[in-house]
């Protein structure tokens, strides 16, 4: 794939904003912009050092469409590796259009989706998953997703994999060139090195293989069902996690007909609470369908919250849950506790040993909650510099990477002849080469990049 024109697209999200930015990349792309600009100083951009910014107007013909800051970046030191300029026009979107059209009209054409990261990647400017890491960086709405797109931009993730890589190939050199010398039989390559090398490898694709839940509950949240029945505090408790009203909260069992989502970010983590329609035998044809649906959500949490009354407890619907659900992470939590006893809540720790105590109605009992919600997510590697997928295109490629580095070791344990070794050596490389984008196909990269957004 080669990319030889010029390309223009909105950088900033559309719409009336302070300023818009609208981003120009391709081998003219300086000199394009020089016939439609006029500085104020009379510089002419082809002139001017790269990373430098200069204002004045942006022309058609005669007529001055706006004044603007250009940026220019001149190639290879840029972010797609091509000549590029960034205008800083004022946010009206008739002047964004306008610029635009104006640049359609001389040489550009528009930019589709993902391709000036597309043109970053072709040009050597990033591998394939530092690529994927903006589009993640783009779309990060926590801390902890944001720590894991930026380390993965740095390169954190794929040097890990090119020095595996690199590793392998080199021992595949030497296995190759035995096949060279098959009459003679030698042997180029250590074995006892060699099933080191394995084992280690083995070792580091378990581990970011592991990583993929923790990564994927990070990227996506995590859905988390309220249920119980009627009248329990369920919109209450979802009103005070948000910290909003966001749940319609009354007295009159059944209020809450159809489930409420949104969510909330707990030290980084991001937890998605959906509250559901209190479970009971209702005649109400409304309300049936809030309950189907509640069940229907139920299927798709990764946790269920079971919101019970202290005052009036039923543990058959708890064990029938349980039952229902038996995958389930499943927390019981007694709510209403400003009016439980100590003798009350004694009886109920014995029946329920794993039990939270809390009071959605006054607020107490919530920082337990959220501390008892992060302990169930391994977070605490987090902290560290551990690598973490949450891309399933390189946890599928780990995968089978990790299947054929296993029948390499197989085909070593039992003294298999190079060539047949060498066969399963040259997948497991070509699986390792398709995270980085060593190994590439135009539609693997069409399908990737059309995800991103126009403008990066």
């Amino acid at each position: 794939m080669s990319y030889i024109d010029n390309i223009v697209a909105l950088a900033t999200p559309s719409g009336t904003g302070a300023i818009a930015v609208i981003r120009v990349s391709g081998p003219d792309a300086i000199t394009l912009v020089d016939t439609l600009f006029k500085s104020i100083k009379g510089k002419k951009l082809g002139q001017q050092k790269s990373h430098t910014i200069h204002l004045g107007h942006i022309v058609d013909q005669e007529k001055i469409l706006d004044e603007a800051l250009v940026s220019i970046f001149k190639g290879p030191h840029s972010y797609t590796g091509e000549n590029v300029v960034e205008i800083s026009c004022h946010g009206s979107p008739f002047i964004q259009q306008q610029i635009i059209q104006l640049l359609l009209r001389n040489g550009c054409r528009s930019a589709s989706a993902g391709e000036f990261t597309l043109r970053a990647f072709l040009n050597g400017k990033m591998d394939l998953s530092q690529a994927e890491a903006v589009a993640d960086l783009i779309a990060s709405d926590s801390e902890a997703a944001h720590d894991i797109a930026m380390q993965q931009m740095r390169g954190g993730f794929s040097n890990e994999i090119q020095e595996l890589r690199q590793e392998l190939l080199n021992f595949a050199s030497l296995i190759e060139l035995e096949l060279d010398f098959s009459q003679e039989d030698v042997e180029f390559a250590d074995r006892t090195q060699f099933n080191e090398l394995l084992n280690r490898i083995s070792e580091v694709l378990k581990k970011l293989i592991d990583s993929f839940a923790l990564g994927n509950v990070i990227k996506n949240g995590i859905p988390v069902a309220i249920v119980g029945q009627p009248n329990v505090g369920k919109s209450t408790l979802l009103n005070v996690l948000l910290n909003e009203e966001r749940a319609i909260v009354s007295e009159i069992a059944g209020t809450t007909r159809d489930t409420v989502e949104d969510h909330i970010s707990i030290k980084g983590i991001n937890f998605r609470f959906i509250d559901t329609a209190g479970i009971r035998e209702t005649v109400d044809v409304v309300e049936k369908i809030g309950i189907e649906r509640t069940f229907d959500k139920i299927e798709k949490a990764r946790l269920i919250i079971y919101l019970f009354d202290g005052m009036d407890f039923d543990k058959a619907e708890l064990e029938q849950i349980q039952k229902r659900y038996p995958n389930k992470q499943l927390l019981p939590i007694c709510n209403k506790m400003d009016l439980l006893n100590q003798e009350q809540k004694e009886k109920i720790k014995s029946e329920i040993p794993n039990v939270l105590f809390l009071s959605a109605k006054f607020k107490e009992g919530i920082s337990e909650l959220e501390s008892k919600l992060l302990s169930l997510v391994d977070s605490g590697v987090l902290s560290g510099d551990t690598t973490i997928i949450t891309n399933s295109r390189h946890y599928d490629a780990l995968l089978k990477a990790l299947e054929e580095i296993q029948k390499v070791k197989e085909g070593l344990d039992m003294e298999l002849s190079s060539d047949l070794m060498a066969i399963d050596i040259r997948q497991a490389l070509y699986h390792l080469g398709e995270i980085t984008g060593s190994v590439t196909t135009d539609d693997l990269l069409g399908n990737i990049f059309s995800n991103f957004c126009i403008g990066k």
